[in-house]
């Protein structure tokens, strides 16, 4: 949104969030298409910062259908900055780096324990069927006799 006149935000975010709505990665793409084509002509700037991010915008195609909404969206992260805000908040004043050090450590360590004890944005089984992917073969095989392996041992 940096590149778009501000009086045409709402129109290029309703565009964005539409290739968001599509029910499968053509529809997405094609969708995404539409929207580079409406920022063409007027908005040549929208255009190529938009063009330059499609692999970026659209990677949460490469996985299951059912994960595109928790991927997408940056709700455990706004979680997470909201609980750290309030806990400062009601703190004030920090003595030195280390006090806010430890509090953001503290924070962190709890999250890290809801999620392991079963409070999971994304469960086991999911992020297992997000690993099944198809790595396209390249042609070589890397052996123990490439130098690049063997500086790294």
């Amino acid at each position: 949104m940096s590149v778009t006149p501000k009086s045409l935000w709402a129109a290029v975010k309703a565009m964005l969030y539409s290739v968001y709505d599509q029910s499968d990665k053509t529809a997405v793409d094609v969708q995404f298409d539409r929207l580079l084509n409406y920022v063409a002509e007027k908005l040549s700037d929208v255009h190529d910062h938009l063009d330059a991010a499609r692999a970026d915008d659209l990677a949460f195609t490469s996985f299951p259908k059912d994960v595109w909404t928790q991927i997408w969206s940056n709700n455990p992260d706004e979680r997470l900055k909201r609980e750290i805000r309030r806990r400062t908040d009601s703190v004030g004043i920090f003595p030195n780096r280390n006090a806010i050090v430890r509090l953001f450590g503290a924070v962190l360590a709890e999250q890290t324990d809801e999620w392991a004890e079963g409070r999971r944005y994304l469960g086991l089984e999911l992020l297992g069927r997000c690993r099944l992917s198809i790595i396209p073969d390249i042609g070589e095989e890397t052996t123990a006799a490439d130098p690049v392996l063997a500086l790294s041992a």
